[in-house]
């Protein structure tokens, strides 16, 4: 029996399901490629990303370390995306995420969701390394990867890197 989810099934449907504002996605940003016509094999992740800035969505596979017993060393500032949904699946160790004013605690195999709007930052609570996939729409890689190629990263410097995302750094005035 012929798979009914074809590749350009699911790129006509990605293009017309839209992003998170109800725009449809560029003939550029949700193609699929013909890849996708055969079983691929995918190496494991190993601290790479599935997707690209161009991509309609992220995979990246990151870790922490781990730190010693004292305040939280947040991997990300409390933070929200005026648009786009977030997650979380841990693979190894855990992930203490901080969902609006709730804390929850992650160990693997469990996934947090956070939805639009809603603030949140995450960290690790061990002093031993957690390993997870974080999902996310290309805009929030695009903005995690600005981020990182920041010189100044002074909070008024981050805040304007945030905007430029539709994002916004909670606890810090938005620039005008």
């Amino acid at each position: 029996m012929k798979d009914q989810h074809s590749p350009a099934i699911a790129a006509s449907f990605l293009k017309s399901a839209g992003d998170a504002r109800g725009l449809p996605y560029p003939d550029s940003v949700c193609t699929v490629g013909s890849y996708m016509n055969s079983p691929i094999v995918a190496p494991q992740l190993s601290g790479q990303v599935v997707g690209s800035g161009n991509d309609c969505f992220v995979v990246a596979e990151w870790s922490d370390g781990g730190a010693p017993a004292g305040p939280p060393r947040l991997i990300a500032p409390l933070h929200l995306h005026r648009h786009d949904d977030e997650a979380w699946y841990v693979l190894d160790g855990t992930l203490r995420v901080q969902v609006g004013t709730d804390e929850i605690e992650a160990g693997p195999g469990s996934a947090v969701f956070v939805p639009r709007g809603t603030p949140h930052t995450y960290w690790n609570p061990d002093a031993r390394p957690v390993r997870y996939l974080l999902v996310m729409i290309a805009n929030i890689y695009r903005l995690i990867q600005e981020i990182h190629a920041a010189k100044d990263r002074t909070p008024s410097a981050l805040q304007k890197i945030f905007e430029k995302y539709d994002s916004d750094l909670i606890g810090v005035s938005r620039s005008g």
